[in-house]
């Protein structure tokens, strides 16, 4: 274990509509001590008041996954996808060469609450691509992402791959990134890993070939396992 984030550490923003925290530096937030890991560069865990939302905005040459926790988010972007994405569905787009998108609640009674996730890419200047997947946990890690788009998950333009991670209260599980990094960011739950325990919002890396057990302390425990290129 190489890098352990906080949730309380966590850069914040709050403007009203909007309350956002964020794992590494992004908008007003600068931290030379957490800029990402490896090509993994934002984490912010948003919640969104009712009706309100990201106004149609820019991206280019970024590989952009939202994951739902609570209520359901609308999305419509400039290649002409328009879709809600619900609790519990995984959203990749590939800004790619460009694409204007804009991110909605789409309740106007309920917050809605997401992790919105940053990958630099492989390639740059593809053509702007999205997918979508409502993706059932089959096993006690089950991938969400992956390059090639396998065992049912998303596709991504990188050499990283995300997994839904869920244990029952005492139910151990070995992290094992094998030649990549890893990254374990937790949604629900508390986890003890040796002498330290982490809770919701905590996080922390591992370097490739070391693998690092955890338990859990809590029931329904849930986490994102980012397995990540071991060169950057």
């Amino acid at each position: 274990m190489n890098y352990i984030r906080r949730a309380a550490e966590r850069g914040k923003a709050n403007f009203g509509w909007l309350d956002s925290k964020h794992s590494f530096s992004f908008g007003h937030y600068y931290d030379p001590q957490h800029m990402g890991v490896s090509v993994l560069r934002v984490i912010n865990d948003d919640t969104v008041a009712p009706g309100h939302g990201f106004e149609q905005h820019g991206h280019k040459d970024m590989e952009i996954i939202s994951y739902v926790t609570q209520g359901a988010l609308k999305h419509q972007d400039s290649t002409g996808n328009n879709y809600v994405v619900p609790a519990g569905d995984i959203q990749r787009m590939s800004a790619g060469r460009g694409v204007l998108h804009s991110e909605y609640n789409a309740s106007d009674t309920e917050e809605v609450k997401f992790l919105q996730i940053w990958i630099m890419p492989e390639k740059k200047g593809i053509a702007p691509d999205y997918e979508q997947k409502s993706i059932t946990q089959t096993e006690t890690l089950t991938p969400l992402v992956n390059p090639q788009g396998t065992q049912g998950a998303l596709s991504i333009n990188q050499q990283a791959s995300i997994f839904r991670l869920v244990l029952n209260k005492d139910e151990a599980f070995t992290l094992s990134p094998q030649e990549q990094a890893g990254y374990l960011h937790i949604i629900k739950g508390r986890l003890s890993v040796k002498d330290r325990t982490f809770d919701v919002g905590d996080a922390f890396s591992i370097e490739a070939c070391e693998d690092q057990q955890i338990s859990s302390l809590s029931d329904n425990f849930e986490a994102l396992w980012f397995t990540l290129p071991a060169s950057r």
